[in-house]
């Protein structure tokens, strides 16, 4: 079977946490629902898949490998009863991993909610110029930024909301040079440059990737790619590209956080294949190691990007 890039889906998203009953309870807490939990109790380690699964979220009911937008949060036992053990969120040197994002009916009321809950944030709506995103804190201290799915004008004087039509947007990792990356994710990948952000006066970028064909019009004073989930984020600040030596963190050198993005594929034998005639760099080949039913390659940058099969589409594994 050959392997076609238009079906691939941008799967899930690794954090590594510490204490996975606190942030099972805080991404629960958001909306997600856990859909699978993956034990290894050899290896000393468990799995836990969260993603939007209400009757109106756009993957209801697929299988965790046929849905885009999951959360996988890593658990290496012990970590939670260790006081000196913390996470790298990314945002702090060495940087590299940036944030998850959600998008939400209702973003004021979205954030009160989070707040009275006592949740903490990086960035509230009233912080600073921009007061229409938001950064709430994880119980690792990762980055979750909050955008809304509507105007602001049409949200602030409603005080209800509905996790239900939440989505787990996009996640965000920083690069070096955008010609590259952007070569990679999209005649490598497969993935369609959705939306792009110039912040001349910032001195950055952002480009927003994905499946599925262009992003849909939408009405000024939202984000055109609000509505979608599986997204990737890529931040570029200017300059970076010119410095031999600047190098982002992978998220799995010490210190550890961010673990990698993964896609699902439609025939991951032949996606593999395919991998292997564009001369990707392989962090582990199909054939590697004990585990036969997943590979990683790596990007420009070095960050991991796992591929598994899409079991809706051929069965392979008993996840």
């Amino acid at each position: 079977m050959a392997t076609n890039p238009t079906n691939y889906k941008l799967n899930h998203s690794m954090i590594r946490v510490k204490d996975p009953k606190r942030s099972v309870e805080f991404y629960e807490f958001l909306g997600l629902k856990l859909l699978n939990k993956i034990q290894n109790p050899d290896a000393k380690f468990d799995l836990y898949f969260l993603a939007y699964d209400s009757p109106k979220a756009l993957s209801h009911g697929n299988h965790w490998t046929d849905r885009e937008g999951i959360v996988e949060l890593t658990h290496n036992y012990g970590t939670e009863n260790d006081d000196n053990y913390k996470i790298a969120n990314g945002n702090t040197d060495p940087r590299g991993f940036g944030h998850l994002c959600i998008s939400v009916d209702n973003i004021q009321a979205a954030c009160k909610r989070i707040e009275d809950a006592g949740y903490k944030f990086q960035k509230k709506l009233t912080d600073g110029k921009m007061r229409n995103i938001a950064f709430a804190l994880d119980p690792d201290g990762y980055w979750v930024e909050v955008i809304g799915q509507k105007p602001l004008e049409q949200t602030e004087d409603v005080k209800t909301t509905d996790t239900a039509t939440y989505r787990m947007n996009h996640t965000m990792i920083r690069i070096k040079d955008p010609e590259a990356s952007l070569t990679f994710y999209k005649n490598v990948l497969g993935m369609d440059l959705k939306r792009t952000s110039e912040n001349k006066n910032g001195g950055f970028n952002l480009y927003f990737l994905g499946y599925g064909g262009p992003a849909p019009e939408v009405a000024d004073g939202v984000s055109s790619t609000a509505d979608l989930e599986g997204l990737l984020e890529l931040t570029w600040n200017y300059g970076t590209e010119k410095d031999a030596d600047f190098k982002y963190h992978d998220g799995n050198a010490e210190p550890q956080g961010f673990g990698h993005i993964c896609i699902s594929v439609d025939d991951l034998d032949a996606a593999c294949a395919r991998f292997e005639e564009n001369k990707v760099n392989w962090k582990k080949r199909l054939t590697d190691g004990r585990m036969k039913n997943i590979a990683f390659v790596l990007d420009p940058d070095g960050y991991w990007i796992e591929v598994v099969q899409n079991e809706k589409l051929k069965t392979r594994s008993n996840w």
